[in-house]
């Protein structure tokens, strides 16, 4: 039987037309002999649409084509039933690929996600909602605010918020607890990392390992111009003077008040209690090569 394929395209992400693209996976399908179904999302009712169709067509893989953002709504399908997933990154920062070692030339990246090697990942699932690659509290998550409600672009865009976020920028007083233990803590930044590094290959956890069963707390005590410009560098890792990291399966961190958080690179308001917990494996992925071959 051809393997059966559910490719939902994001034809806005990385601001690139995507009618080549497209043309190309019909072409390397029909080489192939897969069977191809595509839906464009628009940006609405994305998520129903993916549910709605993949219950029609009942694929054997679905693909995701686009950013960080689509992937992550195309994988909470894919996880709900329990399907394989591979990704044609054609975001702006592509990190989740990055980290997963997938190509990013569409030709590769379709051999990769039509291909036989799947591996099963973790995720975390945050205040109810699920994170495939870094969520924070703090700095960033005030950062992305502000780049979002303006719709800044580029390097300027950036340092604009930079210059807004350090102005505004205030001491965390958080409450960290696991099964283990319970520790209070000042910090500017806390993340929870299930990865090593953020889309634009700024190092926050050297040691994240994405199927280890486990997750990272990343404390940043003190947030500079250094620090912030790190995050626009690739492989530039945070002081480790000023970085405390906290191995956990589960946590509950609570703010005295409200602070900033984000999930994945979307804003999702002001909080004062964050709950997560690791799900080991629950997501299957397509892979270029096993992940502790690939750099990850």
């Amino acid at each position: 039987m051809p393997l059966k394929l559910l490719v939902a395209v994001n034809p806005a992400s990385g601001g690139t037309d995507k009618t080549e693209a497209i043309a190309q996976i019909r072409g390397f399908c029909q080489e192939h002999e897969i069977e191809l179904a595509m839906l464009m999302l628009t940006g609405t009712a994305d998520g129903k649409r993916i549910q709605e169709r993949v219950t029609h067509t009942k694929p054997d893989r679905l693909v995701a084509m686009g950013g960080d953002g689509t992937i992550k709504l195309v994988a909470e399908v894919a996880l709900r039933h329990n399907l394989p997933l591979g990704i044609l990154p054609t975001g702006s920062a592509n990190g989740l690929a990055r980290e997963l070692g997938l190509p990013t030339q569409l030709t590769e990246a379709l051999a990769v996600a039509t291909g036989s090697l799947e591996q099963p990942i973790d995720v975390i699932e945050v205040n109810g909602e699920l994170c495939l690659h870094l969520s924070d509290i703090g700095l960033n998550a005030q950062l992305i605010k502000y780049y979002q409600q303006n719709n800044w672009r580029g390097m300027l865009g950036y340092a604009r918020g930079v210059v807004r976020v350090l102005l505004r920028k205030r001491v965390l007083h958080v409450t960290i607890c696991t099964p283990e233990k319970e520790i209070s803590r000042s910090a500017e930044m806390i993340a929870l990392a299930n990865a090593r590094m953020y889309g634009t290959g700024a190092v926050l956890n050297p040691d994240g390992d994405m199927a280890d069963g486990q997750f990272e707390v990343v404390l940043l005590r003190q947030f500079s111009w250094i620090e912030f410009i790190k995050m626009f560098w690739r492989f530039r890792p945070f002081d480790p003077q000023k970085t405390e990291i906290i191995e956990a399966q589960s946590v509950q961190i609570s703010t005295r008040r409200k602070a900033y958080f984000q999930v994945d690179g979307e804003y999702r308001g002001r909080i004062t209690q964050v709950d997560a917990r690791i799900r080991p494996g629950a997501l299957r992925v397509m892979l270029a090569q096993p992940l502790g071959e690939s750099g990850s």
